[in-house]
């Protein structure tokens, strides 16, 4: 008797974007809907018995009520079942978007959720033990009851359970909601379902997190996937294929400068971002006023293209060449206010310097251009 199941987890439905601007921030929004809808054609194509969902199906308890409703619609497209489970987001506190999900009516008959530790059946294929969250830190491990949990013979046993595997995952996450690490072997099960870290990840040959479906921040984790796993028999090794399901890719651009070819690398880069592409572009160093001006027609540019860009220039010092101020006339008491400022720039309010000399030099910029476009249409 074989199974297969997709594992996904960390969907953070209601997901507010606020450090875009309001455009980019409700695509963003929006592209968790779609990724829900996309596990769902992967669960019709790849002919599975469940999906999985791992925790933190919503972002929020605050989550609106037509949020609630739209998540649910978002998942109409596999009529097979579906498994829920609270993470540390979306707690099973005693009044939840849980408790809200069911008084509104919207929940559909082939989904589970899983609001208390007990063994469900489904459809009389694989006994699933879930860790649901009931508040959102704990510090015992809600997986322990797993080991002794009784299961009727010949069914898989299938963990689902969300939190930090102990002594394992980096960047020293080891805290709160912590699951043992042998976890899936003390408990005997076939497979163990995680959620939490939002990178897809292999803990051991039994135990996996899916990470979120569609990636969410900027870090380099291997998101926006999900997991396919299959089982020819209870006790066998899973097989376990990652599949793809987001639609947009985070990435960081870091750019130190302090020559102008180095301006015309990142422009290279730049040059590179498509309509797919959440960029968050970081500039350091020294440049000039050509090269700023390249920089922001370049950085304009891959922001109209882009699904959505963030910009921090604030360690970027601007340092006009001497061609650059005879160019702008900067002479006599402006050209001593453009000295200043260019010094400031080291000091606390260094980027109020910065941004005030640029603006300074554009508007002393665009005074002289008609006075150089009439000397040239005077020339002999």
């Amino acid at each position: 008797m074989a199974l297969r199941l997709l594992h996904s987890a960390d969907w953070q439905i209601g997901r507010i974007y606020s450090q875009f601007e309001p455009d980019d921030a409700a695509a963003l929004f929006e592209a968790r809907f779609l990724a829900v809808e996309r596990l769902a054609t992967l669960a019709i194509e790849h002919s599975v018995d469940a999906v999985l969902v791992a925790g933190d199906v919503f972002d929020a308890q605050t989550v609106s009520d037509k949020t609630i409703r739209r998540l649910f619609n978002a998942m109409q497209g596999y009529t097979g079942p579906w498994v829920l489970m609270p993470g540390n987001h979306d707690a099973a506190l005693a009044e939840s978007v849980w408790t809200r999900a069911h008084r509104l009516g919207v929940i559909p008959s082939n989904v589970t959720t899983c609001l208390e530790p007990r063994v469900h059946v489904v459809q009389d294929r694989f006994a699933l033990l879930p860790a649901p969250l009931v508040q959102r830190h704990t510090y015992g491990d809600l997986t322990e009851w797993f080991d002794a949990a009784p299961t009727t013979e010949g069914l898989f046993r299938i963990g689902l359970a969300h939190g930090c595997v102990q002594g394992v995952l980096p960047e020293g996450v080891d805290s709160a909601n912590p699951i043992a690490a042998d976890r899936a072997a003390k408990a005997r099960l076939d497979y163990l379902a995680l959620g939490d870290w939002h990178g897809c990840r292999r803990m051991d040959e039994r135990t996996w997190y899916a990470g979120t479906p569609e990636t969410d921040r900027f870090k380099a984790n291997d998101s926006g996937q999900a997991v396919l796993v299959s089982m020819e028999g209870p006790s066998a090794t899973p097989s376990v294929e990652v599949v793809g399901v987001g639609r947009y890719r985070w990435q960081q651009l870091e750019s130190n400068l302090a020559v102008s070819s180095d301006v015309e690398e990142t422009l290279r880069k730049l040059e590179q971002i498509g309509a797919d592409d959440v960029v968050q572009l970081r500039l350091s160093g020294v440049c000039d006023l050509v090269g700023q001006r390249q920089l922001d027609s370049g950085v304009e540019a891959a922001r109209a293209r882009s699904r959505a860009m963030l910009l921090d220039s604030q360690d970027l010092s601007l340092e006009p060449t001497q061609a650059d101020m005879e160019a702008i006339h900067a002479d006599g008491y402006v050209g001593e206010v453009l000295q200043q400022l260019r010094a400031e720039q080291s000091e606390a309010q260094g980027t109020i310097a910065r941004d005030a000399l640029l603006i300074l030099a554009w508007l002393l910029d665009d005074q002289a251009k008609p006075s150089q476009a009439k000397n040239q249409g005077a020339a002999p």
